[in-house]
């Protein structure tokens, strides 16, 4: 009897509770897709836009979603693995980002520094109006390249010298100009495009090969140390956080256990 007097007891605040959420409910929800509730918050973490597109877009995936589930292919071995890789690395970004979340904001001094180390993106900042080829190329090519770059008077003839030698590179047709401020361009362009002059151009080395840039105007646009702190605070934020996740990364592996199996195995 006892039991069943503190089961009562208990189930007495869980029916209320249960009644609280029922009637919270439709203030929480957006939208019921053939009784599949849609929540307010998925619309939160859903493609950016207006909220009414966004349901529209959730109420897309949950009618596809309802369909796939009923021709049960959430069982064929290719899907079923997709979603357990899917869910590994969001378990995996989630651990990272917690990790991460823990490094230090950015000092004043921090900022300070960051700003006068980078006069070409802050004190001396400019926009630039560029004329460019992207080439694929060799490493071995690029000092060359670079030779022919400097002597040549227009992008037109070092594409005329890029063809004769058979180099992939981006079309005349491609080529006008465009309007960049300093900090969209490659941090390793902007000391020489600091020197030079409209007209002159240089040819800049690249993951993929080269870009050939010809510098057709700029216009001075500095920034003061005020302005440029949001910016320089938002990108030492993301450079720790990408600096805290390495380390972790590199510390798991220093104490875990891994074994590499045939065709990958590797010799000590």
């Amino acid at each position: 009897m006892r039991n069943l007097f503190l089961l009562a007891l208990l189930a007495t605040p869980l029916t209320a509770c249960e009644k609280a959420v029922a009637d919270r409910a439709p203030a929480q929800l957006a939208a019921r897709v053939n009784g599949a509730e849609i929540s307010i918050r998925e619309l939160r973490n859903a493609a950016p836009g207006s909220v009414s597109q966004a349901l529209e877009k959730v109420i897309d995936r949950e009618l596809l979603v309802q369909q796939a589930l009923a021709a049960k292919l959430d069982r064929e071995p290719q899907v079923l693995q997709a979603i357990e890789n899917a869910r590994r690395q969001l378990l995996a970004q989630a651990y990272l980002e917690r990790a991460a979340s823990a490094a230090a904001g950015s000092t004043r001094d921090e900022v300070r520094a960051f700003y006068a180390e980078n006069p070409a993106l802050f004190a001396e900042r400019r926009v630039y109006r560029l004329r460019e080829l992207v080439v694929s190329a060799p490493a071995e090519m690029i000092d060359v390249l670079r030779a022919e770059a400097a002597k040549a008077r227009d992008l037109e003839q070092v594409a005329a010298w890029l063809r004769s030698r058979n180099a992939k590179f981006s079309p005349i047709s491609t080529m006008s100009a465009l309007t960049q401020p300093a900090e969209q361009l490659p941090l390793s362009f902007l000391p020489r495009l600091a020197r030079m002059k409209p007209g002159e151009i240089a040819a800049f080395a690249t993951p993929l090969g080269a870009s050939v840039v010809q510098l057709v105007h700029y216009e001075e646009a500095p920034l003061s140390e005020q302005q440029a702190a949001p910016l320089i605070e938002q990108f030492l934020a993301g450079r720790k956080r990408l600096e805290t996740a390495a380390a972790e990364v590199k510390r798991l592996r220093e104490v875990a256990t891994i074994e590499y199996v045939g065709e990958f195995k590797r010799s000590n």
